[in-house]
């Protein structure tokens, strides 16, 4: 089967499951960070090689304090050498993307000690799209190549990408019931595959999964040829 080099996944739902299924917010925030373990998982053992998981977005931040200062707790806990050893062992280099002027001191240092702890892992890259915007990311990549100098002229789509973040996705997949991508990739996207999910987020099965590759692979990928 045709395997996307890289999935990304934009990880929607946690709230309205724990509405639907009478549960706190709260709840619903951890059962989806535990369904983004399995998930890292189930990606490895089916050969794709890069992993970006849309967490939390720019627009985030406008929930509530309450809401956010616990997500940022939840982060917090998942970024330690203990939660991850099981996807340290698996060879999986994790990255972090996205924009941290706000995010906490105590947080950026977790994140550049586990980004250490992992450099060298070679088997499959998980990129951590946390406080993350798919303009915010352009924005940041011609500051990039202002600072570098780089005539006009000399700007192609090429140097663009070299200062992007992240890679081209081959598919994106979204959980939660909404069809539209959010700010999500939006340079790497542009001839992504998409596959919406119904199923929300801390639903999201290992058979979900092999549905959406499933669907990718049968899909022909002309890329306006």
């Amino acid at each position: 089967m045709n395997i996307p080099h890289h999935l990304g996944i934009i990880l929607d739902g946690n709230r309205r499951w724990a509405k639907e299924n009478k549960r706190p917010v709260f709840e619903g925030h951890r059962r989806g960070a535990e369904k983004t373990k399995e998930i890292i998982r189930w990606c490895k053992e089916r050969g794709i090689k890069i992993l970006t998981l849309y967490v939390f977005s720019t627009e985030n931040w406008k929930r509530s304090k309450t809401e956010v200062a616990y997500l940022m707790r939840l982060l917090a806990n998942a970024f330690s050498k203990k939660n991850l050893q099981k996807i340290y062992d698996f060879g999986v280099k994790i990255k972090v993307i996205g924009q941290r002027d706000n995010l906490s001191k105590g947080l950026i240092e977790k994140i550049k000690e586990i980004e250490e702890w992992t450099k060298n892992n070679k088997e499959m890259t998980v990129n951590i799209a946390l406080s993350y915007g798919g303009r915010a990311e352009i924005v940041e990549a011609f500051k990039k190549i202002i600072e570098k100098k780089i005539p006009a002229g000399k700007i192609t789509e090429d140097i663009i990408k070299k200062n992007l973040w992240t890679s081209d996705v081959d598919l994106i997949i979204r959980t939660g019931r909404e069809q539209r991508t959010s700010n999500f990739l939006i340079w790497q996207g542009a001839y992504s595959e998409l596959y919406f999910s119904p199923k929300y987020w801390p639903d999201f099965t290992e058979q979900d999964l092999d549905s959406a590759l499933q669907d990718f692979a049968s899909r022909q990928r002309r890329l306006g040829k």
